[in-house]
């Protein structure tokens, strides 16, 4: 698992990018009650907002990490948000990307190093 300075996590699963936030960053947000996901099929350059996150303190937005198409999202967080923050690295994930060039992921932290980001 590779990790962002703005506390997404990023798996790869075959030829895709799994999206999600980390444990910190739910525990940050406290307990959220609203997830609104990008549409399948979009396109999505590093940077964009793409996905919003309201909890019980605040709203929040989650960029792509990187260029590439969205080819699922998560439903399940929609409809259960709280997963979020129950299960912020498994079944929360936020949505599914196809990118270029998988390797793309190496200017990411490693778990030391992400730990080390917010101790």
């Amino acid at each position: 698992m590779k990790y962002t300075e703005d506390h997404e996590w990023l798996r790869i699963e075959g030829d895709l990018v799994v999206v999600g936030i980390t444990e910190h960053a739910s525990t940050q947000l406290g307990d959220v009650v609203f997830v609104e996901l990008p549409e399948v099929g979009t396109m999505v350059a590093a940077g964009d907002e793409i996905v919003v996150i309201e909890s019980v303190k605040a709203a929040s937005d989650i960029a792509a990490p990187l260029d590439g198409e969205i080819v699922e999202i998560n439903e399940v967080i929609v409809d259960e948000p709280g997963k979020v923050n129950s299960d912020p690295t498994g079944d929360a994930w936020f949505f599914k990307m196809k990118i270029d060039d998988l390797s793309l992921l190496d200017q990411f932290m490693d778990e030391d190093e992400y730990k080390d980001l917010v101790d």
